[in-house]
């Protein structure tokens, strides 16, 4: 994929990870297909130009999906066109994750990078899933006001008090979701979004659905194959979420969410070890994991200066973790990684104290409200609020990088979440699709680990592994001509890899032909 939509991609995504554990059971009834009942049997998508080849759209789809003539609300969606329409196969839905990310934005700003790995032969639709962006939103607050007070000076716990009070303020957060956010949080499962996808599948009049699904993008992808396992033409799932683990609950989902980035960063100092101080400036002071490990525990006892930030503050240890969330998914941030703890590890903590506060600003603290909601939806939370800081101890244990961060920043109000989706979907997944499925796996991802995908090969009816053998969330994070020649391959003419194909990467981190020079 072309370096534009690696750039625009890393700015659209936030990743979320699946999860392990034993299967669940039961599924609430998807409604027939075929032509909806009532108003829903003629409608068609008002398209409207807004912008070269791109049309954009609202339409309305039912809040319950079990009673489609009762309340409505609206999806955002925009539509790129082919580029050899002559050619036109059909249309390539597309979801780049979060939960809760724009698949619209996604269209409007990469939508010719897609149109690429489709060979110019689909056009390229995304859509915000309900609950989020342009789409009919969740709200927590009742004014922009409100959510800045409420969350404003908020940082990831450290201490014991300020894990309890942070747990007192998860808790009233999902106290206000359920006072402000009415109806709407009872219907923001992914098995309901599944259902918005199959009904615009029905308007753009295509028998068959071709799909290309990223991070949780990839378990909206395995739960339509599920309910729908007739309607899929091909599907492509990058960065895997295990499915039965994302359904069991909060607990198995984090843990899978934070399992594999120990390993991804224990990768990131070894490869900055082998690199040298010439392309990897923190081996300079000599063995880099003794390095990193002594800023570790130095941050652990007190902050540093981060003097040179705007405005200057400090960094604390776990603003530290949450500082390496996004890095360490994109292996051509490594070098300046590497310089940024490089700076810390000689007492300045400025660069990584940026990377940390729009994270945590009421921004970044909405942002993954509104990824919860749909999370607690899908898999609610088994132990309370009370119970909560004893949850992240053990994610700490399975993860000292991004346990207790991941834990406390992203997903805790799902202990105190107010509602229930009686539409979620908990399994089976072994539907058998027509053709297989695509997964691609990368070796070592921190967010969705490489694990997942081959958990979801073994569950999935029908589908087919290409691993990535790379670094970061997702393969396009660590390119591959090998990989996006499978994908266009794939979604063309439906020839699928051989199993037990490995695609490896065009270079490695620190190389000097991967990502833009220091400055």
């Amino acid at each position: 994929m072309a370096t534009g939509f690696r750039g625009t991609l890393a700015l659209l995504l936030i990743a979320v990870a699946g999860v392990v554990l034993a299967p669940t059971q039961g599924a609430a009834a998807a409604p027939p297909g075929g032509a909806m009942p009532g108003s829903h049997a003629t409608k068609r998508i008002a398209w409207g130009h807004c912008g070269p080849r791109l049309q954009c759209a609202r339409v309305d789809v039912p809040l319950n999906w079990s009673r489609p003539d009762g309340r409505q609300i609206s999806l955002k969606v925009a539509r790129r066109l082919a580029t050899r329409p002559h050619r036109r196969i059909g249309t390539l839905f597309v979801s780049p994750g979060g939960p809760g990310e724009s698949g619209f934005d996604l269209v409007a700003k990469a939508g010719a990078e897609i149109d690429a790995i489709g060979g110019g032969r689909f056009d390229i639709v995304g859509f915000d899933p309900r609950g989020t962006n342009g789409s009919t939103r969740i709200r927590c607050f009742r004014s922009h006001q409100g959510l800045v007070r409420f969350w404003r000076g908020a940082r990831i716990p450290e201490t014991a008090a300020e894990s309890e009070a942070f747990r007192r303020k998860s808790a009233e957060l999902a106290h206000r979701c359920g006072q402000v956010g009415g109806a709407l949080l009872r219907h923001v499962s992914t098995a309901d979004s599944a259902r918005d996808l199959d009904y615009l599948r029905r308007l753009l009049g295509s028998r068959r659905i071709s799909f290309l699904g990223m991070s949780y993008g990839t378990y909206l992808g395995e739960t339509y194959a599920n309910l729908f396992p007739g309607r899929v033409r091909a599907m492509v799932l990058d960065g895997v979420v295990d499915p039965v683990a994302w359904a069991k609950g909060a607990e198995a989902r984090l843990a899978s969410g934070v399992s594999s980035s120990d390993e991804v960063f224990e990768r990131f100092e070894s490869l900055c070890q082998g690199a040298g101080p010439t392309r990897c400036v923190l081996a300079s002071r000599g063995p880099v994991k003794a390095g990193i490990d002594q800023l570790l525990a130095r941050l652990w006892l007190a902050p540093i200066p981060a003097s040179a930030a705007n405005p200057p503050g400090e960094l604390t240890y776990t603003d530290l973790m949450l500082s390496l969330f996004e890095p360490l998914r994109t292996p051509e941030e490594w070098p300046r990684l590497a310089a940024e703890l490089d700076a810390a590890e000689g007492g300045d903590g400025s660069a990584l104290e940026m990377r940390a506060r729009p994270l945590r600003s009421p921004k970044g603290w909405s942002a993954v409200t509104t990824s919860a909601a749909i999370q607690c939806a899908d898999g609610p939370a088994h132990r309370g609020s009370r119970e909560w800081p004893r949850v992240i101890g053990r994610l700490a244990a399975l993860s000292y990088l991004q346990g207790a961060v991941q834990g406390w920043w992203a997903w805790a109000p799902c202990a105190s979440w107010p509602v229930r989706d009686a539409s979620r979907y908990r399994g089976p997944w072994n539907a058998r699709t027509r053709k297989p499925i695509l997964l691609i796996g990368t070796r070592h991802d921190p967010n969705t680990g490489y694990a997942n995908a081959r958990r979801a090969a073994g569950l999935l009816g029908n589908a087919v592994l290409l691993t990535h053998d790379g670094y970061g969330h997702l393969s396009f994070k660590d390119p591959s001509a090998c990989v996006e020649r499978a994908e266009t391959a794939y979604l063309v003419h439906l020839s699928v890899p051989r199993r037990g194909t490995v695609c490896p990467a065009d270079h490695q981190p620190f190389d000097p032909e991967f990502g833009p020079p220091l400055p």
